[in-house]
């Protein structure tokens, strides 16, 4: 099979990913507000978690199928992309604010998890009791959150808008709805991920790279599309102080949720050239961006500029790496 057939049903397979997904979360919030599920809850279970399904059930295939090099790499492309893609974007379109609160919090907790996905990732393999450690994470990490709004701390812009289930868009109403939007996501998360995980496998043979490099590039820009596509949408609408929040939330959650699931269902494999390479990548991106929170300093156009180019640049010497250039 020519290879731009399976970069179409890659392709179609990311698309179905991102519907399915946002149809389950819509789905399940729905159904968890019908049981007067507090919104709070709803937000840092079903809503958090539901954003990171694309990741999350592409990485688990990945290792299913034997190509934990995709597992990885999608994790790993992902926060590159979450840090450098989905913040330059929205930062040329407006300047986005970084002093909301709770955006020192989750730097700290991203470029924590960080750190640890690269301690774990040092002999080459990221077994069961790791992948434990890390979804034990993302845990204490919902509950951390938990506690401190109940304790009535201010709540961080991103938190609030993934607990203002009253006002999400699209949410079916009647039981029979809510009924067919769960069902379309769980049979079309799985569906997607099979597409993904089983043409990304397909175009690393035919172009004679590593999986670990479609993970890192093209599935990681796919399954990073949400984040993008709220980032400028919260740009557009001036609600800038959302998109560096939801960036390394996004992060958080694809090492200990994603990491710790991949992990859980098979051994994940680390190139050497990760620990060469990508995974400093992925800490340095989290860095400057993090220093910009600490320093409240908004990320300007030409900041935004820089961090697209230095995106680009990451992938073209990726692309040298692998001789393909």
């Amino acid at each position: 099979m020519p290879v731009l057939i399976h970069f179409i049903w890659l392709g179609l397979g990311v698309a179905i990913l991102l519907v399915a997904g946002d149809i389950l979360v819509r789905g399940s919030a729905a159904l968890a507000h019908k049981w007067h599920v507090p919104p709070l809850i709803i937000g840092l279970t079903v809503v958090a978690l539901g954003t990171s399904a694309p990741e999350l059930v592409v990485s688990v295939g990945a290792v299913l199928n034997g190509a934990p090099g995709l597992a990885i790499g999608n994790i790993v492309g992902s926060n590159i992309a979450n840090m450098l893609l989905v913040l330059s974007i929205p930062a040329i379109i407006l300047p986005i604010t970084t002093t909301a609160p709770g955006t020192r919090r989750n730097v700290v907790f991203a470029f924590s998890a960080s750190v640890i996905l690269i301690l774990l990732s040092y002999n080459g393999v990221i077994v069961f009791l790791q992948g434990v450690l890390l979804f034990s994470l993302i845990i204490i990490y919902l509950v951390y959150l938990f506690v401190q709004a109940r304790a009535g701390m201010e709540v961080a812009a991103d938190i609030r808008e993934l607990a203002d289930v009253e006002h999400m868009q699209g949410l079916p109403k009647s039981a029979g709805k809510i009924t067919v939007f769960v069902l379309i996501g769980i049979i079309g998360l799985p569906l997607g991920g099979h597409l993904v995980g089983n043409n990304a496998i397909s175009i690393a043979e035919a172009m004679q790279v590593s999986d670990a490099i479609i993970g890192l590039t093209i599935v990681a820009i796919g399954t990073s599309l949400p984040e993008l596509t709220t980032s400028i949408i919260a740009a557009l609408r001036r609600h800038d102080e959302l998109a560096v929040g939801n960036a390394f939330g996004s992060n958080i959650f694809n090492v200990f949720a994603v990491g710790g699931a991949s992990a859980m269902a098979g051994t994940l494999t680390v190139p050497e050239t990760f620990m060469q390479y990508d995974l400093w990548v992925m800490l340095g991106a989290a860095a400057v961006l993090g220093g910009f929170a600490f320093a409240r300093r908004k990320i300007g156009r030409f900041s935004g500029v820089l961090l697209l180019l230095a995106y680009i640049a990451y992938l073209v010497g990726l692309v040298v790496r692998e001789g393909l250039l």
